[in-house]
């Protein structure tokens, strides 16, 4: 393969499959790339700007200086897929599904009661999901901070923050 070729290919991975974009447009952003290319409709558009959280999924990259996979959260209406070279980026789909299995996320916050309209649930659900990819054992603060990107119109966030306390080690007040 010629060098030209190859520094004309994107590639990157969703949910575990491999994504290559040939000559990507630099102005699409993943979250436009996730809904209307690939049709993964989980990760909601809500405002475009990145203050609402129903477009969070999270990617996954290798870090040369601690030699460790980073995973953390994104809003995907700000970022541009060419700056996802190499990476792995995992949707709600990417976790569970009825058809599967859900995740224990997701299945947390079912039982919880945790979702109402259920627009805000794929961003809060990945948004948790990061966070425990890092930190397993969560602390009160760490989820409280991992929610705050993620806007709920109709629980209140009660509900949504009391069916992730057996996440914590010591419980979310």
């Amino acid at each position: 393969m010629s060098r030209a070729k190859e520094s004309d290919e994107l590639v990157f991975f969703v949910n575990g499959k491999k994504v290559i974009e040939r000559n990507a447009d630099p102005e699409v952003n993943l979250l436009f790339y996730l809904r209307k290319v690939i049709r993964l409709t989980g990760t909601k558009y809500g405002c475009g700007g990145g203050g609402c959280g129903a477009c969070t999924v999270m990617v996954s990259r290798y870090d040369p200086v601690s030699k460790k996979i980073s995973h953390f959260s994104v809003a995907a209406c700000l970022v541009p897929i060419c700056s996802l070279h190499g990476a792995a980026v995992t949707t709600a789909e990417g976790i569970g599904s009825t058809k599967t299995r859900i995740h224990p996320v997701q299945e947390r916050i079912a039982k919880g009661h945790g979702t109402q309209c259920g627009f805000c649930t794929p961003g809060m659900v990945m948004s948790i999901y990061a966070l425990l990819r890092d930190h397993p054992e969560p602390s009160t603060e760490q989820l409280m901070e991992t929610l705050g990107g993620n806007l709920c119109r109709c629980t209140g966030y009660r509900p949504i923050v009391e069916s992730m306390k057996s996440l914590s080690p010591v419980s979310v007040k």
